[in-house]
């Protein structure tokens, strides 16, 4: 609930109706939206993205054109995290491959965190 209530002070959603006893409601074109930025969320869009895709979206003026180039982007900034977080795995797959398991002192782990980083 905390969450709705952010979209709706970043504008993301709108202010619900309210009923005489101050509980919000929410009509359909609003569960609506909600759905739209959730599924957003869930593929990683920020929330200044999911804006923009909500403009895109109610702008009739605007084409698919507009909507693809802003997907493409967000899935080359996918791609380029993937590979970070591959070159991540393969670094610290390596410094495990060096422990030896012995006493803390010697532990190639902790001495692979004070050192810079291999090039790969």
């Amino acid at each position: 609930m905390e969450t709705i209530r952010y979209y709706e002070r970043i504008g993301l959603l709108p202010g619900p109706v309210r009923t005489g006893n101050g509980y919000r409601v929410y009509g359909h074109h609003d569960v609506a939206r909600l759905r739209f930025i959730t599924r957003g969320r869930e593929l990683g869009f920020s929330l200044s993205e999911i804006r923009d895709l909500m403009r895109l979206a109610e702008d009739p003026d605007l084409s698919c054109d507009d909507v693809d180039r802003l997907a493409r982007h967000h899935l080359a900034e996918i791609r380029e995290r993937q590979a970070e977080l591959q070159r991540m795995a393969q670094e610290l797959e390596r410094t495990i491959a060096d422990c030896c398991g012995g006493r803390r002192g010697t532990c190639a782990i902790l001495g692979g965190l004070q050192t810079p980083a291999k090039p790969v």
